[in-house]
C-alpha cells in the first residue's frame, strides 16, 4: 500500500515541541505576529468560532471579533477586526472561562470573583435580569462570601464550582438543568443542593442543556435533559435534580467532559467511559447508536490523562501519558466513529483544525517559550567579555568576540585571524560606532546604526566584500534621506559602487530638485560628479519647464 508519510525519521522542531499554537485558529488570522507572541491565555467562541479573548503577558484583557449580543463586553455591539482592550476588566487576572450558545461569558478571576456579559434573553448572566449585558458584570448574589474556582456554560445556563466543592446555577432550565427541582429560569445564582448537599465537587462540565458534576469520592451526579441519554442513567427522562450515576458504581471518576448532547468521563486508572447522542460517533464506540448507560472505550494501551469536549460540537478528544492525541466524532463534517490517532501536541489543536465551529473547549493557556535558538544564544554572546577569546582596540575602546565565530562568518576573517596568536586587534581605517556595527552584523545578521553612520559601514561593507551587509546599510541609509543630505549620500553611493542607493539618492534629488539645488551640499559637490549629475538630469527632462 503506498505512504503518504515519509519513511525517514522524523526530526522534533522547536513548533512541534511548543504547547499551543493558537495561530492554529482562523480568527487568530486577524492578529499580527508580534500581538499572537505577547498571548498567555485565550478562548475561542460563538457560533461560528468568530469571537475571541485573550489576555497578554502584560495581564491585559483583548477581545475581537463579530460581537454578537455585545459578547465582547466592550459597551457596544459592533464587531472589530483589530483587538480592543477591555478595559473595564483591566487588573484582573484570568483563572477560568466558558461560554454558552447565545453567546454568554462567564468568566472568574484568580481572586474568584465572577463576572459574565453577553446574551441574557434566559437569565443566563445572573443578574436578575434577561438584558443581554454589553459590559462584564460583577456576579456577587449569593457568591459574595465565595471564592469559584471553576465555571461552565451549556446553551443557555450556567454553573460555578466553589473552593469549598459547592456547586451554584443559574439561567435556563426548561429540562431541569439549572436543578432546582423546577423547571422556571434561575434568574440569580442558587446553590445546588439535594443529593449534592453534604458533598465535596471536585470538577462541573455542561452539555447543551445538561449538568454534571463529579465529587471527591468518584462519583458523577447529572441533571438535566436526558433526551439522547446523555445523563447515563439508562433512560430519556429529564432529570430536574442531581442523580447519581449507578453505573459507575465502584469506578472512581476524575473528571468529566460534555459535548453537545454526549459525555465522556475519565477514571483514576486512565479509563475513559462514554454515552449520550452517537449520530457522528462521538462516543468513539465504533457504531452511531446512542448509549444511555456509560460504556468503557478503548483509545489505546496507554493511560489516558485528558478528554475534551464540548457543548456546541459534537466532537470528541482524548491525551494520552505517552504524549499521543486522539479524535474522533464530528471532524470537519465528517464522522468518524473510532478514535482516531492525529499528529497534534494537544487537544486544543483537534478543536481548532476539526471542530465546527473552531471553538476552544477551555480557556488555552500558552506556555512562554524560554527555550533559546541556535541564533539567538549566539546574539546574546556578542560582546560579552566572560566568553570571548579575542578583542577589538577600536576609538581606545574593547568590542569582545569569539575568533571561531567570526572565522565562520566572514571570509576576511577566516584568512586574517588563521596565524593570529595575540588575543587583541587594533583597528584604526573605521570607527568605533561602524567597527562594531560590523562585528554585531556577523552575531545577529542585523545592523543597528543611523543612517549617517550606515554610509562608513557602507564602506567597510565594501571593503570587506560583504554583499548581504552592503544591501542592509543601503536600505537604512534610504531611510534617513532629506533634501539637506541627499547630495552626500548620492556621492558615498557612487564612490562605493552601490547602484541600488545611487539610483535611489537621484531619484530623491530629482523630485526635490529645488529645494536640493539650494543646498550646501550641492555647492560643494565634486565636479566630476556635478557633471554626471546634470548630464543624467537632464536626460530624465528635469529641467524642462
Amino acid at each position: 500500500m503506498y505512504s503518504f508519510f515519509p519513511s525517514q525519521p522524523v526530526q522534533a522542531t522547536l513548533s512541534s515541541l511548543k504547547m499551543l499554537d493558537v495561530g492554529k485558529w482562523p480568527i487568530f488570522s486577524l492578529c499580527s505576529e508580534e500581538e499572537l507572541q505577547l498571548i498567555r491565555q485565550a478562548c475561542v467562541f460563538g457560533s461560528a468560532g468568530n469571537e475571541v479573548l485573550y489576555t497578554t503577558v502584560n495581564d491585559e484583557i483583548f477581545v475581537l471579533g463579530t460581537n454578537c449580543c455585545g459578547c465582547l463586553g466592550l459597551g457596544d455591539v459592533q464587531s472589530t477586526i483589530e483587538p480592543r482592550r477591555l478595559d473595564s476588566l483591566t487588573g484582573k487576572k484570568v483563572a477560568c472561562l466558558s461560554y454558552g450558545s447565545g453567546p454568554h461569558v462567564v468568566l472568574a478571576t484568580s481572586e474568584g470573583e465572577v463576572f459574565t456579559w453577553g446574551h441574557n434573553a434566559y437569565s443566563q448572566l445572573g443578574n436578575g435580569t434577561t438584558n443581554h449585558g454589553l459590559v462584564p458584570c460583577h456576579i456577587s448574589t449569593n457568591l459574595s462570601n465565595k471564592r469559584v474556582i471553576e465555571v461552565a456554560c451549556g446553551s443557555y445556563h450556567s454553573l460555578v464550582l466553589t473552593s469549598d466543592g459547592e456547586v451554584f446555577a443559574w439561567g435556563y432550565n426548561n429540562s431541569g438543568q439549572v436543578g432546582s427541582g423546577s423547571t422556571a429560569n434561575q434568574p440569580i445564582p442558587r446553590r445546588v443542593t439535594g443529593c449534592l448537599q453534604n458533598k465535596v465537587v471536585v470538577n462541573i462540565a455542561c452539555g447543551q442543556m445538561c449538568s454534571m458534576a463529579v465529587v471527591d469520592t468518584g462519583e458523577v451526579y447529572v441533571w438535566g435533559y436526558s433526551g439522547n441519554g446523555q445523563l447515563g442513567l439508562g433512560g430519556s427522562g429529564n432529570q430536574p435534580t442531581p442523580c447519581r450515576v449507578a453505573a459507575l458504581q465502584g469506578i472512581r471518576v476524575q473528571r468529566a467532559a460534555c459535548g453537545y448532547a454526549h459525555t465522556l468521563v475519565l477514571t483514576d486508572e486512565g479509563q475513559v467511559y462514554v454515552w449520550g447522542a452517537n449520530s457522528y460517533g462521538q462516543l468513539g464506540t465504533g457504531n452511531k447508536s446512542n448509549q444511555p448507560y456509560p460504556t468503557p472505550i478503548i483509545v489505546e494501551k496507554d493511560r489516558i490523562i485528558e478528554i475534551a469536549a464540548c457543548h456546541s460540537t459534537h466532537t470528541s478528544a482524548a491525551k494520552t501519558q505517552g504524549g499521543h492525541v486522539y479524535m474522533w466524532g464530528q471532524c470537519r463534517g465528517q464522522s468518524v466513529v473510532l478514535p482516531h490517532l492525529t499528529h497534534f501536541s494537544c487537544t486544543d489543536d483537534v478543536f481548532a483544525c476539526f471542530a465546527s465551529p473552531a471553538v476552544s473547549w477551555r480557556l488555552l493557556t500558552v506556555e512562554p517559550d524560554d527555550h533559546l535558538t541556535v541564533a539567538e544564544s549566539l546574539k546574546r554572546e556578542f560582546d560579552n567579555p566572560n566568553t570571548a577569546d579575542l578583542k577589538f582596540l577600536v576609538d581606545g575602546k574593547y568590542i569582545y568576540a569569539h575568533k571561531v565565530l567570526l572565522k565562520i562568518r566572514c571570509e576576511h576573517f577566516r584568512s586574517s585571524l588563521e596565524d593570529h596568536e595575540d588575543d587583541i586587534v587594533e583597528m584604526s581605517e573605521f570607527s568605533y560606532p561602524v567597527y562594531r556595527a560590523f562585528l554585531e552584523y556577523l552575531y545577529t545578521d542585523s545592523i543597528s546604526l543611523s543612517p549617517e553612520e550606515a554610509v562608513g559601514l557602507l564602506d567597510l561593507a565594501t571593503f570587506y566584500r560583504e554583499n548581504r551587509l552592503k544591501k542592509l546599510c543601503q536600505q537604512t541609509i534610504k531611510q534617513g534621506i532629506c533634501e539637506e543630505n541627499a547630495i552626500a549620500l548620492l556621492s558615498a553611493a557612487v564612490k562605493y559602487d552601490a547602484q541600488d542607493l545611487e539610483e535611489f539618492c537621484f531619484r530623491f534629488c530629482i523630485n526635490h530638485l529645488t529645494m536640493v539645488t539650494q543646498t550646501a551640499g550641492f555647492a560643494e559637490m565634486d565636479h566630476d560628479l556635478m557633471k554626471n549629475f546634470i548630464s543624467k538630469a537632464s536626460r530624465v527632462g528635469a529641467f524642462k519647464n
